[in-house]
């Protein structure tokens, strides 16, 4: 079946200049593991609940009255009185929650990996912590998703930076390193890591490829089924 958060992730980059400092790119991405949990079915639990409307996404990522820092996805049970709808083109309904069920905390390693990873690792742990505060127990995915193109290039406002292998190192210098260091650092925290792998350049013609499609469309098929079942076992 053709999932909607690689698709989604593919239109990042594909026929366009990928900006790494949109703030809503993790967001955009978690709405479609959502929609994608809905069609893959695996959970009778999640698909009533869904249906309902009573249990909802918050895009703002926030609980009524529980002061913690938003993640990129957080699915609970609504704040009696909302009325949440589903935005054309989606299933899973938007609105204000009052627990969280799943929380989705998603990074996007384009370049200059080793010199960030010790921050992502952190936003990873602290996290899971904002996601369980409040006495909830929710399911904690992170899906981190790994450039391994040979060069790459970054924009920010009119200047572009391009990867030279020696100050600059390409993604393919650093991906295998950054991955090591991130399932040592969450791989016990995490219900779910999800690590995905990638290769664009950013540069015209800005293609796009994933590093093996099949297994990468079979690694986020498995994901979905594990969290589906926990889903069911849990709530």
């Amino acid at each position: 079946m053709p999932y909607r958060l690689l698709t989604e992730f593919e239109s990042l980059f594909r026929g366009r200049a990928y900006l790494h400092r949109n703030s809503t790119q993790g967001d955009l991405l978690s709405i479609q593991l959502y929609e994608d949990l809905v069609a893959l079915g695996k959970s009778d639990k999640l698909q009533a609940r869904i249906a309902s409307k009573e249990w909802a996404l918050n895009a703002g990522n926030r609980r009524q009255g529980v002061a913690a820092r938003r993640g990129d996805g957080t699915f609970g049970e609504i704040v009696p009185g909302n009325l949440p709808q589903a935005p054309v083109g989606f299933r899973v309904a938007r609105g204000i929650i009052a627990t969280v069920e799943i929380g989705i905390e998603v990074k996007i390693l384009a370049k200059a990996m080793i010199k960030q990873i010790d921050r992502v690792c952190s936003d990873f742990a602290k996290q899971v912590q904002h996601f369980r505060h409040g006495s909830d127990n929710p399911i904690c995915v992170a899906v981190v998703v790994v450039n391994q193109a040979p060069h790459t290039v970054s924009y920010e406002g009119e200047r572009s930076y391009r990867t030279d292998g020696k100050s600059h190192r390409h993604p393919a210098q650093e991906a295998a390193e950054a991955e090591r260091r991130i399932r040592a650092a969450i791989a016990t925290v995490y219900d779910e890591l999800l690590i995905l792998h990638y290769s664009a350049t950013n540069e015209a013609p800005f293609d796009f490829e994933w590093a093996n499609l099949e297994t990468t469309t079979r690694d986020y098929g498995a994901a979905l089924v594990r969290i589906s079942r926990e889903y069911e076992r849990r709530f």
